[in-house]
């Protein structure tokens, strides 16, 4: 266990990469390292392991899966507010947020730590539900989540032991949460690449239900244009599971029309070239690029390299020193969810 000194040098995480200077230092860190071998060490713990699969249920997983109930809860206690039929996101996802901040040390209260110690992996916590300015959500703020999980590996409250579980039960439930969140407040994507992304929201099912398929018997990467085999094997892969739900939101076009890059990797022969594909990409998509990463927090924990920028002042303009995605879409520019357009209807942005 991390002593009680080094818990006390623990502190709020804070944005460091403002520039590509920074993000190039990233690239080198110590950080780095850590958040890559903790996805690629939980990808091969669940290598052929469907979601039904038994795995130990250590007390600290345990616990984490009933946060994740409390999130639920609370956001039943915070219902959507009347927003004219919107595409966009509601603001009831503010009130939502602020209860699960105010909450935080509550909820980290049963691990024991210090108090700086719970503030930092709390910070990570409510940011991977979202931003509460924007109402978006994306694969920054998923990876919210995973530093979470690897600030409570770094804390010794998760074992590797708990690997397995992690995935299969931890971030299985977190990924069902976020679909509820998602579509209940109308998060709209941050920095959607539009069709020509994976998803609008989410990558890790894809990378963690790649692994999951590695060496199957049957399922191969083209299956997943077969809408039998989907609703057979949604349930346990999260891959194919992750699949359907993007059909069920667009169920009148083809899988060529509105994920085309799912479409092209379908031809691939193997899981395993899949997985080893998911893994490239994670680096160079999520981990490698800008306009999301220049979000990303560090702590004592998770550390920044010292010669990057320093941290914007409280209080700043969020829009200093902010990189904006090449696709003009990270944030500012509006755009709707595929999730709220399955609800409120198919219609022309300027009548939103």
């Amino acid at each position: 266990m991390i002593s009680v000194e080094e818990q006390n040098r623990c502190f709020v995480p804070v944005r460091r990469i403002l520039n590509n200077n920074d993000l190039n230092l990233f690239k080198e860190s110590e950080a780095y390292r850590l958040i890559d071998s903790f996805i690629c060490d939980l990808n091969e713990s669940i290598q052929d392991k469907p979601i039904s699969a038994e795995v130990k249920l250590s007390p600290s997983i345990e616990y984490i899966l009933l946060i994740l109930k409390r999130v639920e809860e609370i956001l039943n206690l915070n219902p959507p507010v009347e927003n004219k039929g919107s595409r966009f996101g509601n603001p009831a996802f503010e009130s939502f947020y602020d209860q699960v901040e105010c909450e935080c040390p509550t909820l980290h209260a049963a691990f024991g730590l210090e108090e700086n110690a719970i503030g930092e992996a709390g910070k990570y916590f409510y940011e991977s539900f979202g931003n509460r300015k924007r109402i978006d959500y994306g694969s920054g703020h998923e990876l919210n989540f995973m530093t979470w999980l690897l600030s409570l590996r770094r804390l010794d409250i998760l074992t590797k032991e708990d690997y397995p579980a992690i995935v299969l039960r931890i971030f299985v439930q977190y990924i069902n949460l976020m679909r509820l969140i998602q579509t209940t407040y109308f998060l709209e994507p941050a920095g959607s690449h539009g069709v020509w992304g994976l998803d609008d929201f989410h990558f890790l099912p894809f990378l963690f239900g790649s692994s999951q398929l590695v060496h199957h018997k049957y399922l191969r990467p083209k299956h997943v244009r077969d809408p039998e085999i989907l609703e057979m094997c949604a349930n346990d892969y999260m891959y194919l599971g992750y699949v359907r739900f993007i059909n069920e939101l667009k169920p009148n076009v083809s899988l060529r029309f509105h994920s085309p890059m799912i479409d092209d990797i379908s031809s691939v022969k193997t899981w395993a070239k899949v997985n080893e594909g998911m893994i490239k990409m994670y680096r160079a998509e999520v981990l490698s690029k800008l306009p999301i990463m220049q979000h990303y927090l560090f702590g004592y924990l998770i550390p920044a390299v010292p010669s990057m920028s320093a941290a914007p002042q409280e209080g700043e303009d969020a829009e200093i020193s902010h990189i904006h995605s090449t696709y003009g879409d990270c944030c500012g520019i509006k755009i709707p969810s595929a999730i709220a357009a399955s609800k409120t209807g198919w219609r022309r942005l300027p009548f939103d």
